[in-house]
């Protein structure tokens, strides 16, 4: 009985923050336009996740991220995802799908990799954890950008003198702005609800 209803709770934690994730998807909290890129806010609820439930609901919660991506790609919403799509749609989908999905499962692993180190550090763990997300969205997915799309013409009519270069011009503040709040929130908002949640 008892094992029901922590699962119960812990599924309606997964929905409600599933929720979360897609209603910032289709506002303007969730992708605000950034030059080329998007700088984007559903790194946050994925990290909450994945701290909060765990690497498998960090990757769900990232895969979700994934899938509205892809679909703002399809629709021509995404400034460069949606250029990526008409180059190769396939690529563009593990771009968006693959690199979200991936980054919430390592984003739950990075915070109890970080937790087994300092147990008693519970708000150093969740800023770590919510410095992770960020940072791992943007290694994923600019990783994956230069894998398979570097030689495209789309990106080099950007201009890039190398794939290193390319990678750094285009993060530049926002992947500093996206890492910095993603630490905050993990330190400011998630270490006080993993109390009242395992309470």
């Amino acid at each position: 009985m008892k094992q029901n209803k922590a699962n119960t709770r812990r599924l309606t934690q997964l929905a409600l923050l599933l929720a979360l994730v897609l209603i910032m998807s289709y506002t303007p909290l969730g992708y605000l336009p950034v030059g080329p890129l998007t700088l984007s806010l559903l790194t946050i609820p994925v990290s909450i996740g994945a701290i909060v439930l765990g690497p498998g609901a960090g990757a769900v919660l990232g895969g979700a991220f994934g899938l509205t991506s892809f679909f703002n790609a399809m629709r021509g919403g995404g400034n460069m995802t949606s250029i990526l799509f008409t180059i190769d749609p396939l690529a563009t989908f593990v771009l968006c799908f693959g690199a979200r999905l991936a980054m919430g499962w390592l984003c739950g692993l990075c915070y109890r990799a970080v937790c087994r180190l300092a147990p008693q550090r519970r708000r150093l763990c969740c800023a770590a954890g919510g410095l992770a997300a960020p940072v791992l969205n943007t290694a994923l997915f600019m990783g994956l950008l230069v894998l398979f799309f570097y030689n495209s013409d789309y990106v080099q009519g950007l201009g890039p003198a190398n794939p290193l270069a390319f990678v750094v011009g285009m993060v530049g503040v926002q992947g500093v702005a996206e890492a910095a709040l993603g630490c905050l929130v993990g330190a400011a908002v998630t270490a006080p609800l993993l109390r009242v949640v395992q309470k």
